[in-house]
């Protein structure tokens, strides 16, 4: 029988069937540290007719090569199986020689910035050439933060759109440490990242009907220098101001920040979008009528 094995990076594990459980149970062949994988969440079987992946009804499901398995896949060598935000690449190891190197040298993908051992063809992760101008060294890599801040959003967007709120809180606030350590290394968000994930926030503020997710979603613009994309700023206008009247006062403080700092804020914004955001903080509470 012919020999299996996942890769991830520089870590190599051999599959010893017939059958493999991956999750993040410590009970598991291979534990996965992410709360995004479910404790079990797939298993790899090794059969006669060749290797399959199953889903175990997974919360966040399975992806080969970027496609969604619906109960089971046939596996081929060099597919790529992404559990929550960790990709594994399977391959057959009778056809590979082990490389003797030891210095642990890396490159990062141009098309996608996934990292991957140097002596790959190409990216793992989408397919993209190696570039020899491009090695890193080094045993550790981290992981692209962006790809993981991407993943982060595909659950949150899922658990939004089917009302699912506690998921969508749980998964958010693992967005929001991602963003508030990032910040808190000084890092730079591009605004498109600030609007994205924020929106988010939004739309979960108006699904609880809470005020924290506005004031945490308007304090990173502020700690990013960024005005609101028309975008977020449509969310706020979809906010019920009457429900959560804390939310207003945290708009209008923001909406006075703004007006003061508009000439280092990126992207610089215009009267129009300056106005919009002034009268959204200004909108008074809807009146009941009398009875």
């Amino acid at each position: 029988m012919a020999r299996y094995r996942l890769k991830f990076l520089l870590q190599e594990f051999d599959l010893r069937g017939p059958e493999v459980d991956l999750g993040r149970s410590p009970d598991c062949h291979i534990t996965i540290e992410d709360p995004l994988v479910s404790r079990r969440h797939a298993k790899i079987v090794l059969t006669d007719d060749g290797p399959v992946v199953r889903d175990l009804g997974s919360r966040n499901g399975v992806l080969v090569n970027g496609e969604r398995v619906d109960g089971e896949r046939a596996l081929q060598d060099g597919d790529r199986i992404r559990l929550g935000t960790q990709e594994l690449v399977f391959y057959v190891a009778r056809r590979r020689k082990r490389d003797a190197r030891t210095t642990g040298f890396m490159t990062v993908c141009q098309a996608c910035g996934t990292p991957f051992p140097e002596q790959s063809p190409q990216c793992p992760h989408c397919g993209a050439p190696r570039r020899d101008d491009d090695t890193i060294s080094g045993l550790v890599v981290e992981p692209r933060r962006n790809w993981t801040f991407q993943l982060l959003g595909e659950v949150i967007e899922r658990a939004l759109s089917t009302g699912r709120a506690v998921e969508a809180e749980r998964v958010m606030r693992r967005a929001a440490k991602e963003v508030d350590e990032r910040m808190s290394a000084g890092e730079r968000l591009a605004p498109e990242q600030v609007s994205t994930i924020t929106g988010f926030a939004l739309r979960l503020a108006a699904l609880q009907r809470g005020a924290s997710w506005v004031h945490w979603a308007l304090n990173v613009h502020r700690d990013q220098a960024v005005f609101p994309s028309a975008d977020f700023l449509a969310r706020l206008e979809e906010l019920d101001f009457e429900a959560i009247p804390e939310a207003a006062t945290f708009v209008d403080e923001f909406s006075h920040w703004a007006e003061r700092e508009r000439a280092s804020l990126r992207p610089p914004p215009d009267a129009d979008r300056l106005g919009r955001l002034r009268r959204i903080s200004q909108a008074p509470p809807t009146e009941t009528p009398p009875a």
